[in-house]
């Protein structure tokens, strides 16, 4: 299992696997391609599909020149080893082919080859399995985050250090900004206009508001290309710092607490990435806000005083009742329903946490076997409620924007 610093990534919105992956992507091919006097890219499957509205043809584009590059659209084909493929084709000054290269945005900003294993490939954990990892903490009486620590060595907790200023200067900005956000859809920004009517007083009411408007505060930071932190996609990027933010507010959270919990998310992420997948274009939304509700979840009951069993149901908790949950962007962008699903979720993530520590932490259905059961309802899933905005939401809209159009 990988190291968690290819579950928390940095970089810019709206999307770790129609944005950032293919950014990684174009960088590495540009790196070894020097003389290409054009570039050809290929798109397949989703990221075809709603490439246009993360962005995808954009930031492959940026990052190619000053050398001019084409896209070719080809939502249609789409390659058995993941739906996000894309095709890099370099090209000399006399049109011959220089070099090819298929790769793939497996979700969370990750890229992988053909020859890649989509999971196990990294050894930096040697379990990879929750009831396994607890095992081992409860023979070497030791919490999940000193797991995390024992597997990545203490280098982890500076990097984890800038993950928590990103995620926090996320919040700082997003509850600053007003006005419309990037795209067609004029989505208005509201994490500043819930931030600004939050009464003072504490209550759980007060906690509610400072959620939502945390988690907003990020979701609309992504979809603006803003810098954001993978947790463990783009999409789902603002339920754990909104949930985060408001805790430490809350409960005065020291650092060192913050870090421990951070680390207790992301190995939730971890294990879900590793058995499933967090990609929404293979999985649909559960696979992301699923992933994202049962890490802020475990890292809440982290936080207030909970067992690993606790923390274990939590996880299970929030991805239970996020399955099969469906990933359908209206118009490709990372707008309707995203912004606001991370909200209502992060508060959900809050609740799943304060449930869990209502019982001794026995439940009859593990995090390990929800995990798999996530996997499997999202090759099960129809390909229209996976990230090509074909169905759900996304059709319906469509329908409705061509009907106004006649109409008028």
């Amino acid at each position: 299992m990988d190291s968690l610093r290819e579950l928390f990534k940095i970089g810019c919105g709206p999307s770790s696997s129609h944005t950032m992956g293919p950014e990684r992507a174009a960088k590495k091919f540009k790196a070894e391609t020097e003389g290409a006097n054009l570039y050809i890219v290929e798109l397949y499957g989703s990221l075809a599909a709603t490439g246009k509205g993360h962005l995808t043809d954009w930031i492959i584009e940026e990052t190619l020149k000053p050398v001019k590059t084409e896209i070719v659209w080809m939502p249609e084909y789409i390659h058995e080893y993941h739906t996000n493929g894309m095709k890099f084709i370099a090209l000399d000054k006399d049109g011959k082919v220089m070099k090819e290269w298929l790769v793939f945005s497996v979700g969370g900003g990750t890229i992988k080859e053909l020859t890649d294993k989509r999971s196990g490939a990294g050894q930096c954990y040697n379990l990879t399995k929750m009831d396994d990892i607890i095992a081992w903490c409860k023979e070497n009486n030791k919490e999940l985050w000193e797991y995390v620590e024992y597997c990545e060595g203490p280098g982890i907790w500076n990097y984890l250090k800038d993950i928590l200023d990103t995620m926090n200067a996320a919040v700082d900005r997003g509850i600053r900004k007003d006005g419309i956000l990037p795209g067609k859809l004029r989505y208005p920004r509201k994490a500043k206009e819930i931030y600004d009517k939050i009464d003072k007083k504490k209550n759980y009411l007060v906690l509610t508001k400072k959620i939502f408007a945390y988690a907003l505060a990020v979701s609309e930071e992504n979809s603006s290309a803003g810098t954001i932190v993978t947790s463990p996609t783009c999409g789902a990027a603002g339920v754990v710092p909104g949930l985060l933010r408001a805790l430490i507010e809350e409960y005065e959270l020291d650092e060192t607490t913050s870090l421990k919990a951070l680390a207790v998310a992301g190995l939730i992420g971890n294990l879900i990435k590793e058995n499933a997948t967090i990609s929404g274009a293979e999985g649909g939304c559960q696979a992301e806000i699923g992933s994202a509700c049962s890490m802020a979840a475990g890292m809440a009951v982290y936080i207030l005083g909970g067992t690993i069993e606790q923390i274990e149901y939590a996880a299970e908790m929030g991805m239970e009742h996020h399955l099969g949950m469906t990933c359908d962007p209206v118009g490709g962008y990372v707008q309707i329903p995203c912004i606001e699903r991370n909200a209502i979720v992060a508060v959900r993530a809050l609740n799943a946490a304060d449930y869990a520590l209502s019982t001794n932490g026995e439940h009859t259905i593990s995090f390990d076997q929800v995990v798999v059961t996530m996997k499997e309802t999202g090759v099960d899933m129809c390909s229209a409620y996976k990230e090509t905005s074909t169905g759900g939401l996304a059709k319906y809209y469509d329908k409705f924007l061509k009907e106004e159009v006649l109409t008028n």
